[in-house]
């Protein structure tokens, strides 16, 4: 059902998508032009004075940043909740597109200030979240049958945008930051932030604008909860019984850390262990455990629930098996924007060369526009170059194998990294110019991981099933994160400082290794599941809308 009139032309392209692209194109520079220049302020500005510069300053830096991204995807299930239920997508875009505003202001205006800066942070990261699941569905409800062919010209420009967005914000912000400030350098995107809401505003008597769809009876959860308060005669409750333990060892987590933060003595509860990590582990324990419990038993939700939304059930449960072990790599993918920029910090710009682009990369922040570059450039190599040459040789290129695989190249983009950096720890002046390396090998796990997860996501997932998948896979990159903090906070206790210097490398080389050794553990363990995964094809039948 829509609210909007009727479009007459059928077959052309709606006239309200220029508003929603604008939108993204804006929004997307504003969300990338404080996020790459926020570990380069945290360092150098007053909100750390407390601490002395270098390691500590730089790993509470770190912290800070990776709890920002933690909450910019966990907040995608709050959007797609109240505009699924309530509010529809329009609504709840520009009601949090407004939020996202406000948080830029903050930015701007409070950069002496650690309670208004940190304000505009959660103010960013629940705005962006809010709106992150929205958007691109949004712009897919604006089609139907008669001009559907014209949605993948918008898709494909919805993702030349994302790309574009992110390489003018990754080369400009830092300049700004340089040069005026970070009153400026933050206000530039929140002018681009502001802009992108009014550009979305004045589509608004042109959207198409499909009403909440309000409860479901079966939706996800309420299968998931018929499927462990089911009782059969004769059968146990082992799925129950694991999903209770779960639910009891999240509130016990949340309690302990209650407790610690009101100052009872817990000297075996980790001071490190704040409310964001606590949180994020309770979180973690409950999906793990309620998906095991409910998969034990979801067979008594038939009957009670159509068995198209059970088997839907089982395939996200399924699903999520691999969304889990895709979480390292991005513990990997996201420090580029705080680990990296901090390497880039102590290497030296190669303005002397002839080939380096000093008129335009003054700050080793702007490293970060190659990923955007590169990504544009691989996507159309791999589909037109690599996957056909391979398909050629006899290799079958799956989406599994792709991820497998990507999550392999990432590991190995930082053992270069760490290369790098035993480099410079033995007293080298090392050329920024080197980290480009690096970045071509994440970049290049990137699209084989996270562009083929959607594509994997959507065929495994049943139609009714398909939003919760997206939810699912935002979380992905909040554990991703989750592991940076809990390493940050293991590296911070005295017995593993010793270690690691017992090792001979610095805490920096340490840290790159473990990382990379970490998603080589995950490829391999991905590789095992994969080979036993049970692939179905769940896209929508030619003609059936």
């Amino acid at each position: 059902m829509s609210t909007a009139p009727v479009a007459t032309d059928a077959g052309r392209m709606p006239r309200q998508i220029p508003f929603i692209i604008g939108n993204e194109a804006c929004e997307r520079f504003s969300f990338y032009g404080m996020r790459n220049i926020l570990i380069p302020f945290l360092i150098s500005s007053m909100l750390l004075a407390y601490l002395p510069a270098g390691p500590e300053r730089e790993g509470a830096a770190k912290d800070i940043f990776h709890t920002f991204v933690i909450g910019v995807y966990f907040f995608p299930l709050l959007g797609g909740w109240l505009s699924d239920r309530y509010f529809g997508k329009y609504n709840t875009v520009l009601w949090f597109s407004l939020i996202y505003c406000a948080g830029h202001a903050c930015l701007a205006l409070f950069e002496d200030s650690r309670n208004g800066f940190y304000a505009g942070l959660f103010l960013i990261a629940l705005g962006s979240g809010g709106i992150k699941p929205l958007v691109v569905s949004f712009c897919g409800d604006q089609f139907d049958q008669t001009n559907k062919s014209k949605a993948k010209i918008v898709f494909d420009a919805f993702y030349w945008i994302i790309n574009f967005g992110s390489f003018f914000a990754s080369l400009l912000a830092p300049l700004l930051l340089r040069s005026y400030g970070p009153a400026v350098a933050f206000g530039v995107p929140g002018v681009l932030m502001f802009i992108a809401t009014f550009v979305f505003w004045l589509g608004r008597k042109q959207y198409v604008n499909v009403p909440p769809s309000g409860h479901d009876p079966d939706s996800f959860l309420n299968v998931v909860r018929t499927a462990l308060r089911e009782r059969r005669e004769g059968q146990g409750n082992a799925g129950s019984l694991v999903a209770w333990t779960g639910i009891s060892v999240a509130v016990l987590m949340l309690a302990l850390w209650a407790l610690k933060a009101a100052g009872v003595a817990l000297p075996w509860w980790p001071d490190s262990f704040g409310f964001v990590i606590t949180a994020c582990l309770a979180l973690g324990v409950l999906i793990a455990a309620g998906g095991w419990g409910a998969s034990l038993q979801l067979e008594r939700a038939r009957g009670r629930h159509p068995d198209a939304a059970v088997d839907g059930v089982r395939a996200v449960l399924r699903i999520l098996i691999v969304f889990a072990l895709v979480t390292p790599f991005w513990s990997l993918f996201d420090q580029k924007a705080s680990t990296w920029i901090i390497q880039g910090n102590a290497m030296v710009m190669p303005h002397d060369q002839w080939w380096w682009p000093s008129w335009l990369v003054k700050e080793p922040a702007q490293m970060q526009a190659l990923n955007p570059l590169l990504v544009m450039l691989l996507i159309p190599f791999n589909n037109l170059v690599l996957y056909p040459a391979l398909r050629r040789m006899g290799f079958q290129v799956t989406a599994l194998r792709r991820m497998g695989w990507g999550i392999a190249i990432s590991g190995l983009s930082w053992v270069v990294a760490g290369m790098l950096q035993l480099w410079l720890d033995g007293g080298s002046e090392v050329s920024l110019a080197w980290q480009g390396l690096p970045y071509l090998l994440l970049t290049f796990g990137e699209v084989l991981v996270s562009a083929t997860a959607l594509e994997f996501a959507y065929s495994q997932a049943p139609q009714a099933m398909k939003g919760v998948i997206m939810a699912f896979w935002y979380l992905t990159s909040t554990f991703g994160s989750l592991w940076v903090l809990l390493t940050n906070a293991g590296v911070r206790n005295d017995a593993v400082t010793a270690a690691i210097a017992n090792t001979g490398l610095s805490e920096n080389a340490f840290l790159m290794f473990f990382f990379a050794g970490f998603a080589f553990v995950a490829a391999a363990a991905f590789a095992a599941y994969a080979r036993r995964y049970p692939m179905q094809d769940n896209y929508r039948v030619a003609g059936v809308a």
